[in-house]
Parts: structure tokens; sequence; C-alpha cells
């Protein structure tokens, strides 16, 4: 079947380190923009997510992929799945994108982006019928805004992936009310894991009930950000001192954060 044509509104670009990368050019940002997007998606996400170990442990594992895009944090967790030993629990990937150009515009050269035939025919099946399955993974694809997605979906989060554009190019899914969603879509050990290390997006985590945490470096980034629905599942929980930032007048918040942000994320159970 042949695939549809591209749109216009995504580019192939390469980033700073030399990497093949997928620029937006409705939102004007590179997606993956440091070390590129197969080394982001497997150390940022697959590694420090634990999702090889967390598949060993369990009978099925969720995962909510905010923020397809050309598909790298996807086609890694998948891969990852693929590969686990007999016995291994099967994974639920369930990605969220309402812009399906980037991930039509990397299967014209799926190599040059590391992805192998058969993951390409997977892709394909998703932008075809949304969903692909096999044995080990089942792939399915929940289109359009991202929070109206999460309210439909039956399923309960494990692990989540959120990588969209930046506040900048898509405020809405950095707010107090986004993270709330989340954390009412997650289950009871879910863990996320995001590219911003901001202020404001960690603020917005703990207002919305999240425990958070200092997240892994990933190329010139000196850290990310982790949370998590339990504190012990934080590997690097935020400490006290991290608060004093938030008396500054001009401390970065999220859009919706009430004026006594600074005290409510104070009160935060993890910072007693």
């Amino acid at each position: 079947m042949k695939e549809p044509e591209a749109p216009a509104n995504h580019e192939v670009v390469r980033t700073r380190g030399g990497a093949l990368a997928m620029r937006s050019l409705d939102a004007g940002e590179v997606m993956h923009p440091g070390v590129g997007p197969l080394v982001e998606a497997e150390q940022l996400y697959v590694r420090q997510s634990r999702l090889a170990e967390r598949l060993l442990t369990s009978s099925t594992l969720v995962l909510f992929d905010v923020g397809l895009g050309a598909g790298s944090n996807a086609l890694a967790a998948r891969a990852a799945s693929e590969r686990a030993p007999a016995g291994a629990g099967r994974l639920q990937l369930v990605s969220f994108e309402r812009d399906l150009g980037a991930l039509r515009l990397a299967l014209e050269t799926p190599a040059a982006f590391g992805i192998d035939a058969e993951a390409a025919d997977a892709a394909r099946a998703l932008l075809a019928h949304g969903r692909h399955d096999t044995p080990r993974t089942t792939w399915r694809l929940e289109p359009g805004d991202v929070r109206e997605a999460m309210e439909r979906v039956a399923e309960r989060a494990d692990v989540v992936y959120w990588d969209p554009f930046s506040p900048r190019a898509n405020p809405t899914l950095w707010t107090i009310a986004a993270f709330a969603a989340i954390r009412r879509a997650a289950g009871p050990r879910c863990t996320l894991f995001t590219y911003s290390a901001s202020t404001a997006t960690r603020v917005a985590l703990l207002l919305a009930g999240w425990a958070v945490g200092v997240g892994d470096a990933i190329g010139d980034k000196a850290h990310t950000t982790a949370a998590a629905a339990e504190p012990a599942d934080l590997a690097c929980p935020l400490e006290r001192a991290w608060l004093t930032r938030l008396g500054r007048a001009d401390a970065p918040l999220p859009a919706d954060a009430p004026a006594d942000a600074a005290a409510r994320a104070a009160a935060a159970p993890q910072l007693r």
C-alpha cells in the first residue's frame, strides 16, 4: 500500500551533534535537537524508565507515548519489547499525536532514522489502521488532542514518555491541568519522564499530584525530569533546597498556576 504524501510542514535537518532529526515548520522546533532522536529515545526514555526490567516483572505493561512525532521513542520502546525474552510481559504501547506528518516523512527514508524494515511495516500499519500487533507488543494510535484522547483511553499507564513540543509551541500540554489529566490516567506505580528540567514544568507536576525528581543528563542538558505516582519510585527526588528558587519574584511558573503556587509546591508530601 502506497504511503500518503508527507505534508510540507516538516523537514529533515541535522542536529548540533550531526544526527538526523525532524523539524516542525509549524512549531519552529527540532525534535530531539541535541544528541538526536535515536540516542535520546534510548537513553532518556527507554533506559531511564527501566522498560526492559519492568517487562520482566509484569504480565502487561502499559506505556503512554505522548508526542509520537517521528516515532523515535515509540519505536525504541517497541524494540525493547520485541527483544524481551520468553515469559516477559506484553507491552501495550499507546501513542498520542495530532500531527502525523513527521512519522510519514521519516518513513520515506526509514534507514536514515534507524527504522528497520519490520519496524517500518509496523509504523505504516499504525498510520493506515491505527494499530499494529505482534505476539509481544500491541501498538495503538490515539490521534487528535492529547488531553481529549487521554479521557477516552481505558488503560491506566504504568510508564509515560512526555515528549511534546515546548511550552512556547504547545503551551496547553505543560500546564497543571495537563499533568493532572495524565495523573488521573496513571496506575499506582506509574513513572513519567520528560526532557524538560524547567522550574515551571516541575511545579506543574507537583501541583498535579506527582512526586518529582531529577532525571538523567542527556547531551548538553545537565538534567531532565522524572516523576512518579509513588515517591519511592524516584531515583533522585527533588530536595527541599530546590524550593528556594520559587521565592524569587521572577520564578517561572506554569500558565495556570494559582496565586499560592509556591506555597502549595512547598507542601507537597515528598518535600516535607
